[in-house]
């Protein structure tokens, strides 16, 4: 699917900020599973300096910093960007096999997935998400089984409520209060996955903004959206990372849908927020975002005639004209009469 993304950002201060700095992670990723077309980011007031570089997890930072007291900031990201057809592996590797294998050996090899089996600074390890986790990983479960069923219960036993929580909202408070946003049921899910020992990590992105005629709106769609992926070692290697979105209940690879747009990887949302940064002065502040997916329409190609059309359309048309004046002569006549 060719989908085109904009994303505001406006922060408005006062008093006026002096100078800042800060980071953006608005640019999708661009790998073997997603093909990111073009990309722009307009920054009002003009960055004295703006560098793009890469992270340790793969994904595009941007970095700007400005010199000038102002009193809003306008972050405009634009991107096009094509997405693939989505299908749920099958495996059958039990999870404690998963478990066992990213238990911490003295002189063992290292593997990327190690560092998402840890806790991370939005998501700690406690009893509580183990409790709430266990239900699902029967004795002899499959990882990927065990893992969509627990996105399965976080969708029924969870209310999505806007404004029910904020970006620093601990997961253990929204796993209390059963109900928060995408970013809270993200947290919760990769919680629950890390306490059994399993690699787990967070997704930030997009979603397709309308739905397609006769599917049901996305939850989430109308701003930034987040969920977790599982590592399944069973899996071909570039197929291990399965998706999972428990706002929606949807699971995939290489994302949950076509309609989802991939932004950015990292343990928790601490280490990809769309923009963060420091500030000097501006006590207090509002922020609108705004954020826009749709589908990008191919444009129409009409076929060229043959000579031998291109003469019958031309006579038609000389024969419409004629018949034109002729309507026209006709009706001035009546009307002259008396």
């Amino acid at each position: 699917m060719k989908l085109q993304i904009t994303h505001e950002t406006v922060y408005d201060y006062l008093p006026a900020v002096e100078t800042a700095q800060h980071m953006a992670y608005l640019t999708p990723l661009d790998n073997a599973t997603q093909t990111l077309l073009s990309h722009s980011l307009q920054v009002s007031p003009e960055p004295a300096q703006i560098n793009t570089t890469e992270d340790v997890f793969g994904n595009s930072r941007s970095f700007f910093s400005l010199q000038v007291p102002h009193t809003q900031l306008r972050v405009l990201a634009r991107c096009q960007v094509i997405t693939q057809a989505v299908h749920l592996p099958c495996s059958e590797v039990a999870w404690e096999s998963v478990r066992e294998h990213f238990r911490y050996q003295a002189h063992a090899g290292f593997e990327a997935a190690n560092e998402f089996v840890f806790a991370s600074p939005m998501v700690p390890r406690h009893a509580e998400f183990t409790a709430y986790a266990r239900p699902s990983f029967t004795p002899g479960a499959g990882v990927l089984a065990a893992a969509v069923d627990l996105m399965h219960r976080i969708y029924r036993d969870f209310t999505y409520e806007s404004q029910s929580t904020h970006v620093n909202t601990p997961a253990l408070e929204a796993l209390a209060q059963r109900k928060g946003v995408c970013q809270d049921f993200a947290h919760i899910l990769i919680a629950g996955l890390r306490s059994m020992g399993l690699p787990a990590r967070y997704v930030s992105g997009y979603l397709l903004t309308e739905a397609a005629p006769g599917t049901v709106k996305l939850k989430g769609s109308d701003a930034s959206h987040a969920w977790a992926s599982v590592y399944v070692p069973d899996l071909p290697e570039d197929e291990r990372w399965v998706d999972l979105d428990p706002t929606n209940d949807r699971a995939g690879w290489p994302s949950p849908g076509e309609d989802y747009v991939t932004l950015a990887i990292g343990r928790d949302f601490s280490d990809v927020s769309p923009i963060r940064g420091v500030i000097h002065g501006g006590a207090s502040h509002t922020l609108q975002v705004g954020v826009t997916v749709e589908p990008m329409m191919e444009p129409a190609v009409l076929p060229q005639p043959t000579r031998s059309q291109s003469q019958s359309q031309s006579q038609g048309a000389e024969s419409n004209q004629s018949q034109s004046q002729s309507q026209s002569q006709s009706q001035n006549s009546s009307f002259d009469k008396p």
